[in-house]
């Protein structure tokens, strides 16, 4: 198991007491739980206990979790009510010297932190639906994202269709892309614009 598996399959074997599950997911969602963090600007003291307590948060209800694809939401939450949880007890002052030349936190930074954070859980989600996919089809809308582009006779040739064939198949694999149990609940279109 590793961090590309389908994330019911890792929640299933997690609970199951499977190591291997377990660093997979923490493998997998260890970034979200920093970009957080680090929005929140904790000390790095402070951001392990965070993280530590987010995971062991994990352990106690993973049993309790009814849909593991809302297993990123949870640790989303739960980190973030974990940093508030630190900064109300630290107290929120930041120290700035204006004599060091420092400059107070820019909020653009949280900002882009959270958009980094979205791409990379829409590229997990597109990962994931696409090896629901049949092979075929999986096969035939990696090649037609290949860049440089290929021409529909490669295409053909590699895959062994016909070029008629390729922009109806097309179509077919998108919508079944749609409808796949990763894609469901991102949206009216989260594939939109990917071919």
């Amino acid at each position: 198991m590793d961090t590309t598996d389908p994330l019911a399959t890792l929640v299933h074997a997690a609970r199951e007491g499977e190591q291997v599950a377990w660093d997979a997911i923490v493998d997998r969602f260890l970034p979200l739980v920093g970009a957080i963090i680090r929005r929140h600007r904790l000390s790095d003291a402070d951001g392990d206990d965070v993280s530590q307590t987010v995971w062991l948060r994990l352990v106690e209800h993973l049993g309790a979790l009814r849909e593991p694809d809302a297993l990123p939401g949870w640790i989303r939450t739960t980190a973030r009510n974990e940093c508030l949880r630190v900064l109300a007890a630290r107290g929120r002052v930041q120290v700035v010297d204006p004599q060091e030349g420092g400059s107070f936190p820019d909020a653009d930074s949280a900002g882009a932190v959270d958009d980094e954070m979205l791409a990379a859980e829409r590229r997990q989600a597109l990962r994931e639906a696409l090896a629901e996919l049949p092979a075929g089809r999986r096969d035939l809308l990696l090649l037609l994202l290949t860049d440089p582009p290929l021409g529909y006779e490669e295409i053909s040739a590699r895959l062994g269709i016909p070029i008629g064939s390729i922009g109806p198949t097309r179509a077919r694999a998108l919508e079944q892309l749609r409808r796949t149990r990763a894609l469901r609940g991102l949206g009216p279109d989260p594939v939109g614009g990917v071919v």
